[in-house]
């Protein structure tokens, strides 16, 4: 779902119904939540009693950001309001709840994730941009809460406009400034030109997010690469793609307008593997727990120096990185 109701809509209507529709949901959740608690001593697993446990303290703190947020802003009006300490606030609380969900899901579904490789050794003179690999369940909020809290930046991403249908991370996003992808049609330069414009503001407190594959990897997305290509006539790229069986090829757009604007940007290409396989609802659901399946993130740190800022050289710059990506994700899955 592309389309969403404009800002000023979603806040006079679409935030506050969401607490009257949020409070029946509650009531739903308990229902399940006591059907499952009968269930659990008959369920080996107890998946639906682990899932509904984590839906309603989603719900909790899905509100708890909204109410926070309400605060903030009565608090601190616009016109006495400083800009760092705002998204600094915001930040902080994002963070917090990530935090608390990310602690909840190693509870109660065995969800672990391992930092692997080198140190996470940021500059914090210098701005910072985030190239990741989008694949498996949670990768989105595991990449975001590392920024915030392992590499204390405020998170500036570019997601899903979907995501603004959730009220809690629509109004922390938006204050933390994140760009929510228009449609597909029409919207190619668009989309560069406000990329292009996020980085232009970068501060050495945030750290732009962005996923150069433009979705979540999947089997089938990447059979579907390839074939673009072979019907494009491009054959030679095909068979490199069809050969990085593990990544997408990278769209290079966004990553050009982020790394051509500024000179002065380090940049933290981040590959991840281990939940990447479960790619649809069912695989996730007979997953779970996930015992002995951490994510694992591994992260290369270019310096702003050694990072190319031509457009042609940025193209075959992060070609090679996900062809590095790819390799180490191969690795990891040999290694089980």
């Amino acid at each position: 779902m592309s389309w969403v109701p404009p800002r000023a809509v979603r806040r006079a209507v679409v935030d506050p119904l969401w607490l009257p529709i949020a409070v029946a949901l509650a009531g739903v959740l308990v229902v399940v939540l006591l059907l499952a608690g009968v269930a659990a001593p008959f369920t080996r697993k107890q998946r639906l009693l682990r899932v509904a446990v984590f839906a309603a303290v989603y719900l909790y703190l899905d509100v708890s950001l909204l109410v926070v947020s309400l605060w903030y802003w009565l608090r601190n009006p616009g016109w006495r309001r400083d800009v760092r300490t705002w998204r600094a606030q915001h930040s902080a609380l994002l963070g917090r709840a990530l935090t608390r969900l990310i602690s909840l899901a190693r509870t109660l579904f065995g969800y672990r994730v391992e930092l692997v490789g080198q140190d996470l050794r940021i500059d914090p003179h210098n701005a910072l941009v985030v190239l990741a690999r989008h694949a498996g369940p949670g990768d989105s909020f595991t990449l975001v809460h590392l920024l915030v809290t392992t590499l204390h930046r405020n998170p500036r991403v570019v997601l899903k406009r979907a995501l603004q249908w959730d009220p809690g991370l629509d109004v922390v996003l938006t204050r933390l400034n994140c760009y929510f992808l228009p449609s597909k049609s029409g919207a190619g330069e668009d989309r560069a030109l406000a990329v292009a414009g996020l980085v232009s503001e970068l501060t050495p407190d945030d750290a732009l997010l962005l996923f150069p594959e433009g979705g979540n990897w999947t089997p089938r997305r990447h059979r579907r690469s390839v074939l673009r290509l072979l019907r494009a006539g491009q054959r030679a790229r095909a068979r490199q793609v069809s050969a990085r069986s593990h990544v997408l090829p990278p769209r290079p757009g966004g990553t050009s307008a982020a790394l051509a604007v500024r000179t002065d940007t380090d940049v933290l290409v981040v590959a991840h593997t281990g939940l990447d396989v479960l790619v649809n609802p069912r695989q996730m659901w007979e997953a779970l727990p996930l015992d002995n399946r951490p994510m694992r993130i591994r992260a290369w740190l270019h310096r702003a120096e050694t990072v190319p800022r031509d457009e042609t050289a940025i193209q075959s710059w992060l070609d090679e990185q996900w062809a590095l990506l790819d390799q180490w994700i191969g690795t990891q899955q040999r290694r089980g």
